[in-house]
């Protein structure tokens, strides 16, 4: 069972038919739009700012999601995947937009949407990531445009997260 947790005043909202898997952690001022899913271990920390997730979004296992302390809150858009052990902090991340496994984006940055932030980049404080890009390396930079197989991924990631989580609602 997710772990749902109050704090300071704050109980995380959810839209309809979200997964919330065993283990995942979510707490204090999170709303979260319709056909979420926050996966294995992940962590949804709205403790000390707000976190606001859009429609069709995925938290893969072991991501963290935070903010910084009346600075820096953290806003996720529609159709965005945030794959496994990435750390999301104090930034802003526009629809139809691929993290990769590992990535660290930091507070302040915008992350422009269709755009992919490859695995095990770090994103700095403030970056603007320009619309439909790939970010790579540390620190990372632009390495190129995303292109239409790239955002065929990043759409088919979007909507293959919600076929999952329904595998795990099933009846034996």
């Amino acid at each position: 069972m997710a772990s749902i947790i109050s704090v300071r005043g704050f109980t995380p909202r959810f839209g309809e038919n979200c997964f919330l898997a065993e283990g995942s952690v979510i707490i204090g001022e999170v709303i979260m739009g319709d056909n979420c899913t926050v996966w294995f271990n992940a962590v949804v920390r709205g403790d000390v700012h707000s976190i606001t997730i859009g429609n069709n979004t995925n938290i893969q296992d072991g991501a963290v999601l935070h903010c910084t302390y009346q600075k820096a809150k953290l806003v996720i858009g529609n159709n965005v995947s945030i794959a496994h052990n990435a750390v999301v902090h104090g930034c802003t991340i526009e629809d139809n937009v691929l993290v990769g496994i590992g990535a660290i984006i930091l507070d302040d940055a915008i992350i422009g949407s269709g755009s992919v932030i490859a695995a095990g980049a770090v994103v700095l404080p403030g970056t603007q990531v320009e619309p439909n890009s790939i970010y790579a390396g540390i620190p990372a930079k632009r390495v190129k445009d995303t292109g239409d197989n790239m955002k065929e991924v990043i759409q088919r990631t979007a909507r293959n997260y919600p076929m999952y989580a329904g595998w795990f609602q099933e009846k034996e």
